[in-house]
This record gives C-alpha cells, structure tokens and sequence, in this order.
C-alpha cells in the first residue's frame, strides 16, 4: 500500500478522497489553482501545492505541472478524482513514464472507451445492444445531416470524447440541425478539445440505468449493480438512486453481466461505470458508454453495499485483488443522492457565482450523508462546475429513503446565492417521482409542477424575520453604547420610545428579491416590556420575543409557541429558515433611498462572466421575441441569449472572443412599440 498520494483534482471529490485515504493512514497532497488557494481540499489536506491560475487549462489540465508536485512531495499514486484528467489516456501514460502509479484502469483502457463511437463498435462487435445512430469517424457535415434523415427526427447529438452533458444537443427537426450540431462541435472542443460527434436516436421515455463495475489486476471483475439517474437536466444527474426502482431482477443480471464483459473485452482495472438506457416498456436495453472512472453518484452504491469504492481503488491499484467476489454482494436498503447546485431553476439552471453567506446541512449519520467541498465563506466561481454539494440518504426501502431526502433537503440552508434546493424538495414530493414514473425528460414532462411561482411568506415566516430585525438592532444598540462615553445617549434605545406615544415602529418587508413588481408585507411594531407585539398583514396579530443563541440560531417565542430558526441578513435582504420552510425577504429602509429596480426591458446583459462564443443576428435585423442572439461560454457549458421582445438588433457590443463582465450590456436593441 502507499504512504502518500496526491489527488489531482478540487472540490467534493478531492475532499471525498482524503477521508478515506487519512482512515487508511495515508498522507495526501493537493494541488490547487490561484482560485482556490483557499479551498477546503487544500485546508484538508497533509500538503497542498499551488500549480497555476484560475483557468483549468492553466492548471488542473497541465499534465507536467501535477507530477512535477508528485516528484517534489514524494507520493507514489494519483488519484485524478472525475472530470479533469481523470479519463486522459495521455495523464495515465505520463504517470506510467514518471514511475507514479495512477489510480485508474490502464491507458489501453481509457483508450478504447475515450472516444463514444469507437467505444459503440467494440461494443458492437462484442454483441452488446446499441441505440440505433451515427458513430462513423466522417464527421462531413452534409453526412452527418443525411444520417440523421437516416434514424429519423428526434435525433440527439452527442460529443465523442465527452460527457458530462457538455456537448450533448437535441434536434427535434431538420431545421434544427446545422444549429444544434455547431453548438455541439463547439462545446466538445471546449470541454474536451475533440468536436468529433455522433448521432443517435432519441428515445422518447427512456431511463438512464448504469451499472458500477470494479476490476482487479488479477483478471476478476464484480458489478456491484445499478443506479437509475434518470432525473436529469441539460443532459446532467440531478437526483440518483440505487438499486434502480421496478427493475426486474433478470435485466439487473443481464445488465451487470453485460458491463462485466465489456470491461473483461478491454482488459479494466478499476471502478468504471457501464451507462445504458432502458426502455420499461419492452424490458430491452442499450449500450451508451462507460466512464473509466469513478462516479459523481458513487455514494449510492456505497451505501448500499456497504462497501468504500475509494478504498477498493487504492487497494487494486497497489496490487491488492479485489476484497469479495460477486456472491458475496448483495443490496441492503435504498439509497438516494441529490445534487445541491449554485443555479436559478426558474432562469432555466442558470449557473451561479458568488459567495456561500450561510451553509447549512442535516445532521449526518447512518442514514445522512454530505460530501461537500465548501464551506460558509467559500466563493462558487465562474471557472469551476456550480456543484454545493451531494445529499446522500439511506434506508430500508424506496418510500422510507424518500422521506430521509425530503428532511435532509428541509434541513439544507444557503445564503448569498440562488440554488436548488426548492426545486430537489419539489422533485421529491412530486407523485410521478413516489411512483417511480421515471424517464430522463422526467423534469421537461413536469417543468410546470416543479417550478410553481414562489409562496408568498406567511404569518409565521413574517413574524420570525420581523422578530430577528427587532433583536438585530437591540444588539447592535447594546454595541453602540457599550462604546460610547454616555450610555444613556438616545442612540442607545433599543425599545422605540416616543414622548406621550405608545413605542410603535413599522418594518417593511418586500417579497421578490426587491424588484420592482415585489409585494410590500408591512408589519407593525409595538413594544413591550418583555417583547414585542407585531400586527402582520390580514389584521393577525402576535405577542413575540426571543433571542439570539450563541450558535447565531434565533430562539423565538410567538403566542407561546417556541420554535427555533435560522435568521441570516445579507445587506438588506433577510432569509429565515425555520420549521415550516424558508423564505428570503428584502427590508425596505426608507432613509436609505430607494431599492435597485428592473432595467426597463430591451436590455439582454450577461448574466454571468463569460466569454462570446458567437453572434447569431444581423445587426440592423428585425427579430422576434425569443430569437437567439448570441451564445456566452460560462462554467463549462453554452448559454444562448436571446431577444426580450420583438424589436430590432441595432448593433452588437461585443464580438467572438470578448471575455465579458456579470451584467455588461451585450446588444443595442430597439424593443417594438
């Protein structure tokens, strides 16, 4: 076994990593880019190494670099985590040269499943069922069209080298093509530097079933049976489950038997991942490709074989064979996986930057699971994928592990930038998902369910961020004149004393994030010896008091009934946690001017740092409401912007190339009317 690896990779799965390898006695090394010269894998880890800026070309890409910090830190393995090197066969080659071992399959390995077409002909030849396609290596153009005619409308277009859902387009008619396929080429040259496609048929309700295989280098191999992650959007996992519901027992053999022999054909090392779909209806299944790597969902199968798939890649890499055979596994409970991301459901998954304000998780323990790789603080940046974190659960059957994920979701808390979380509880309490109607455009069947307008904030809700203002300021009051040379200074009132009046004050709460269409929720105040009476909006009226613990956790008293919630202020907008939900509010503070409002529309500014990928209009062309205009690159993935309204494009403010700015104005457009 070793005595020191380094992890060549950031985030969750560099963090994932370091647990177990430090459980086993092992030191470990990070590497880091300028970005994340802070992170929390560095913080984590024996030693950490700085190798380049921010861009992942200029250091979790540069080859060179991480073995230069291999030689000089003195570990004998790699381990490159998923994403990044983790399925270069030129990585594991240099490995190989620099006499580092690197925690994967071998070279020949990535190789012959590296590229998606050549990997569908071995498969092909070695009698696996395959998706009716293209995967020839003419990429024409014209012959790409033709073939497409071929299959037969919806066609999907797929990146060779990739996945991920980078490069991965749907062209639902003929008219769509030329433009699907373009975004396709350009996305896999800019995720994975080869914009070599293939064709499929899409299938219109299939689900996305893979089986996890691990290989040894004695010529064993397992599967250690399957994960449905059908829940998908942009082509990318949202919600991951094992075992795969109603899957009969037979096609969960026959697909794990199948994975094995693929492995077995291509002489595997290692965790891999065999993806296929599966069409319920008639019980068949289809080859897609396998990930030589390990899995983001890992953790579900973990979960439930009770098995740690990164100690089983450390041990076969140092030459161990693998710890049991395939009798010896079997499926105990269900386990669900949920991924927290930084992105704006309601803005179609926008991706966002900005800083994690406040950071909350459920407890963990035999039933809960996070791995995260950020903290309260950290910074989610445009150079890296949005991922918060994975909410693992686990329990004796499907319907028992729902309710575990609905409560850890309940019990996850973000501040600072827009997430997911609203839309993983929808997920999870939508009757189709506690029916296992599952299919990989589940989200597309039921995108109206899933992002229903924001619920107004209730009485509780009001009350709790009312009660937290009052307790702020008697706070920061008791602060001042604890600093002050009079502490009988008036500044120093906390209690809204007025000469002959009734101490009374008014709190003006704005729903909407402050917008100019936000709803104003108006509560009034009145002070009392021990608290507050505050009268909500519809005539209700409540007796509160509390306090602030000194976790930061408000301790609130209203009519009586205690509870406790989590009240966080970021400038002028407050969210609170608490026991019925969660809701983000905006104080209204009349001395300090008025609150940012709309940009009339006709304006289409970047909605993250990015860079210009192409233009789309002509300028001086009339368009209509919807047309795309131009196409930004941003974390990892093409986002078309398009016209706010019929009008006319006068002219662009920008051009290919141009790296641009959160909020820069792109276009000059004259709205009609």
């Amino acid at each position: 076994m070793f005595s020191k690896i380094l992890i060549a990779n950031r985030g969750e799965i560099a963090c994932r990593v370091i647990r177990t390898a430090r459980r086993m006695g092992l030191k470990t090394v990070a590497v880091y880019s300028d970005a994340d010269a802070e992170a929390m894998h560095v913080a984590m880890a024996d030693e950490a190494y700085r190798i380049g800026p921010a861009p992942v070309r200029d250091s979790y890409l540069k080859i060179e670099a991480i073995l230069d910090v291999a030689r000089r830190s003195g570990a004998e393995a790699i381990h490159p985590g998923y994403g990044f090197l983790s399925e270069n066969e030129r990585f594991a080659e240099a490995c190989a040269a620099a006499g580092v071992v690197f925690i994967g399959p071998p070279p020949s390995a990535i190789r012959a499943m590296g590229g998606k077409s050549e990997a569908k002909a071995l498969m092909e030849t070695a009698g696996v069922p395959l998706v009716p396609g293209y995967h020839g290596a003419d990429q024409d153009p014209a012959l790409l069209r033709a073939e497409a005619e071929r299959i037969g409308w919806p066609v999907l277009i797929k990146a060779s080298a990739g996945g991920g859902g980078k490069g991965m387009k749907v062209a639902a008619a003929a008219a769509e093509f030329d433009a699907q396929l373009a975004s396709a080429k350009r996305e896999s040259a800019a995720a994975f530097g080869d914009d070599r496609v293939l064709i499929e048929k899409y299938l219109e309700r299939p689900r996305h079933v893979e089986i996890q295989v691990f290989a040894d280098g004695q010529g064993r191999c397992v599967y250690l049976f399957e994960r449905d992650c059908s829940i998908q959007r942009r082509h990318q996992k949202v919600i991951e489950e094992a075992p795969a519901p109603n899957l009969p027992p037979e096609v969960r053999r026959r697909m794990g038997e199948a994975a094995v022999a693929a492995a077995k054909a291509i002489g595997y090392v290692g965790a891999g991942t065999v993806e296929f779909l599966y069409d319920p209806a008639q019980g068949g299944f289809y080859f897609m490709e396998m990930n030589t790597r390990l899995q983001v969902e890992h953790p579900v199968t973990e979960m439930i074989t009770g098995q740690d798939l990164v100690e089983w890649q450390l041990r076969v890499a140092s030459g161990e064979p693998l710890p049991v055979g395939q009798d010896d596994l079997t499926i105990q409970g269900h386990a669900i996986e949920a991924r927290l991301y930084a992105e704006d459901p309601d803005r179609d998954f926008l991706p966002q930057t900005g800083t994690l304000e406040h950071l909350g998780f459920p407890p963990c323990g035999p039933h809960v699971r996070v791995d995260a790789g950020v903290r309260a603080g950290d910074a989610i940046s445009v150079h890296y994928d949005p991922m918060i974190a994975k909410l693992i659960v686990w329990d004796v059957d499907r319907a028992s592990a729902v309710r575990r994920m609905r409560a850890a979701l309940g019990a996850t808390q973000v501040v600072g930038l827009a997430t997911n979380v609203r839309f993983l509880e929808g997920l999870a309490s939508h009757p189709a998902f506690l029916g296992a109607d599952l299919d990989t455009r589940f989200i597309e069947r039921h995108r109206a369910d899933l992002l229903p307008e924001p619920a107004s904030a209730g009485p509780r809700a009001l009350a709790l961020a009312a009660l937290g203002v009052l307790l702020d300021r008697e706070r920061s009051a008791r602060e001042t004149a604890s600093a002050s040379a009079d502490p009988w200074s008036p500044w120093a009132r906390t209690d809204g004393w007025r000469l002959n009046e009734e101490a009374r004050d008014t709190l003006i709460f704005r729903e909407g994030g402050g917008r100019e269409n936000g709803e104003d929720r108006l509560v009034g105040v009145v002070y009392r010896r021990d608290g507050y009476r505050l009268e909500l909006p519809g005539g209700e009226s409540v007796t509160a008091g509390g306090e602030f613990n000194p976790g930061g956790t408000l301790e609130a008293d209203l009519d009586g009934v205690r509870l406790s919630a989590v009240w966080v202020r970021q400038g002028g907008d407050i969210t609170v946690f608490h026991p019925g939900g969660s809701h983000r509010l905006t104080l209204v503070e009349p001395l300090t001017g008025a609150l940012d409002q709309d940009v009339p529309g006709g304006r289409v500014a970047a909605p993250m740092p990015g860079k210009i990928i192409a233009l789309l209009a002509e300028p001086g062309s009339k368009v209509e409401k919807g047309q795309p205009l131009l196409v930004l690159e941003a974390m990892k993935m093409e986002h078309t912007l398009k016209a706010p309204s019929a009008g006319t494009l006068t002219a662009y403010r920008c051009a290919v190339g141009d790296q641009v700015e959160e909020g820069n104005e792109l276009v000059s457009f004259e709205a009609e009317g």
